[in-house]
């Protein structure tokens, strides 16, 4: 059982590609109900997906194609990797290879000012980036000024990346409740 949280810590689930992870997946293939007319459930093309490594299920069926359905699945399932698995994170550290690819130093500004992070939500970086933010903000007590800080950038920076989703503002929202702190604004 150790062993099994310990690989769930070490792996970067995150950047693997789509078929790795599907790989690391048990795929379930129904038909569903909803949306979509009369040809609606003339085949099964809803697509349920379980992570094998931690357990997380990620389900698509919008679409009346499987393939679709499957990477919306896939999609939904990277949501949850990012919000829900926590690896320990050493503050002092530097951030990952992908994290500090997206941070730079503003034109004009001094050696000496405040570093800026930016990453889309179009970005395939920006739920790598957005775990390892939850991981950082994990580490530091919830505490957004403490996480800033290790990453060389403002407190308000950091927050403007978080609220550009809404699962990754809720996952840092639940972090800062864990660790009995106010609600960010």
């Amino acid at each position: 059982m150790a062993e099994k949280a310990k690989d769930i810590y070490e792996a970067e689930y995150l950047s693997l590609d789509d078929a790795a992870l599907l790989a690391q997946c048990d795929v379930n293939i129904y038909k569903s109900s909803g949306p979509g007319g009369q040809h609606r459930n003339k085949v099964s093309s809803a697509i349920r997906l379980r992570h094998r490594p931690t357990g997380i299920t990620a389900q698509g069926c919008d679409n009346r194609s499987q393939h679709a359905n499957k990477r919306d699945a896939l999609k939904r399932l990277r949501v949850k990797i990012a919000c829900q698995v926590r690896r320990p994170v050493d503050p002092k550290q530097p951030p990952p290879e992908v994290t500090a690819s997206c941070v730079f130093t503003p034109k004009g500004a001094e050696v000496a000012a405040k570093k800026r992070l930016r990453v889309g939500r179009r970005d395939k970086r920006f739920w790598a980036v957005g775990q390892f933010l939850l991981d950082l903000l994990d580490a530091c007590g919830g505490r957004l000024s403490e996480a800033a800080g290790a990453m060389e950038i403002s407190t308000s920076n950091l927050t403007s990346v978080i609220k550009q989703d809404r699962h990754l503002y809720a996952a840092a929202q639940e972090i800062r409740k864990r660790h009995d702190l106010g609600p960010m604004k």
